[in-house]
This record gives structure tokens, C-alpha cells and sequence, in this order.
């Protein structure tokens, strides 16, 4: 239980200003509010979410119970790292309307990004990835509705990023040295 709520809540907070809900937002701006546009994120979404838990759970089989500690501090150390290092990027010069295309480019952003490297973080140190993918989808997801609802909102939220990303990289430097 501890794996799907800690994994829904950082989610949660680090797709705040993230790159996928960003695009998604400019989508929305650009298009009009499509309930297909998020229903291609929720799916992006969860599907990438569940990727990161079956890397977690592999990662999980193959360490020994104490470097599981060192392989969840290595990817909270990554999660902080991108959230410091990687904003939203320009907006799209001609946002196209096509769902697939809008799948892959958040498919894309969504592998490498915060939450899933959160997701895979929570599924190795609690030792239990399905409840981490269910969270990390959860949050993931409702940070994209917000997006969907509110589309001004993500710019604004994108400015508290950084300092998240510190606080999650120190996280995860405290765990490795300990």
C-alpha cells in the first residue's frame, strides 16, 4: 500500500510543469479541450507507467535486498536530475491534430521523464511494482487532467520544478551514501 501511495503522490507532484503536461496543455490551448487528445494521454500515461514497473520489478528479481536500496537512490538521483536539467521546450510550430502523433511524442517524453523514473524508484525500495505503475499512473494521469481543465496552469506550476528536482535528487544522494 505504501509503494501505490508514495508513487501516486511524487507522481503527482513531479508531472506538475513536466513536459508531457506542458504539450498537453499547449495542445489543448491550440486545439479546444478534445476528450480524445486526453484520452491518448491517460492511455500514454499508464502504458508508460507500466513499462516502469516491469523495469522495477526485473531490477527488483535480479539485486540482492541491500542494493535494491542503491538502485532506488540511483533513479531518485535521476528523477531529481531531470527535473533540474530538462524544461518543456518551445511550443509546436504546427501542433497537429493527429491522435497517434500526440501518442508517440508523450509516449516519448513519458519514458524518460521524473514520474516514471519515481515509479521505477518506488517499485525497487518498497518491493512491490504493481501497486508503484498503479500510483505512478494515477498521479501521472491526474496531473495530465489538470492540464486538460486548466491549461494556463502548468507554465506556472513548471516554476517550482527545479526545487523539487533538488529536493528529490538530495533524497536520493542521502540514501546512496547511507
Amino acid at each position: 500500500m505504501s509503494g501505490f501511495l508514495f508513487a501516486l503522490i511524487a507522481c503527482l507532484l513531479a508531472s506538475l510543469g513536466a513536459r508531457d503536461q506542458v504539450l498537453l496543455a499547449r495542445l489543448t490551448v491550440a486545439q479546444g479541450p478534445r476528450p480524445l487528445l486526453l484520452a491518448v494521454a491517460l492511455i500514454s500515461a499508464a502504458a508508460t507507467a507500466a513499462f516502469a514497473a516491469w523495469a522495477g520489478a526485473r531490477v527488483l528479481a535480479d539485486l540482492a535486498p541491500p542494493l535494491r536500496t542503491i538502485a532506488a537512490a540511483l533513479a531518485l538521483l535521476l528523477a531529481g536530475g531531470e527535473m533540474l536539467l530538462l524544461g518543456p521546450g518551445k511550443p509546436p510550430a504546427e501542433p497537429t491534430r493527429s491522435l497517434f502523433a500526440a501518442f508517440l511524442v508523450l509516449a516519448a517524453q513519458q519514458v524518460t521523464d521524473s514520474a516514471r523514473l519515481l515509479v521505477l524508484a518506488f517499485a525497487v525500495g518498497t518491493a512491490a511494482p504493481i501497486p508503484a505503475g498503479l500510483g505512478g499512473a494515477l498521479g501521472s494521469g491526474a496531473a495530465l487532467v489538470l492540464a486538460w481543465l486548466a491549461p494556463v496552469l502548468p507554465a506556472r506550476l513548471g516554476r517550482a520544478r527545479p526545487l523539487a528536482g533538488a529536493l528529490i535528487a538530495l533524497i536520493g544522494a542521502v540514501l546512496l551514501v547511507r
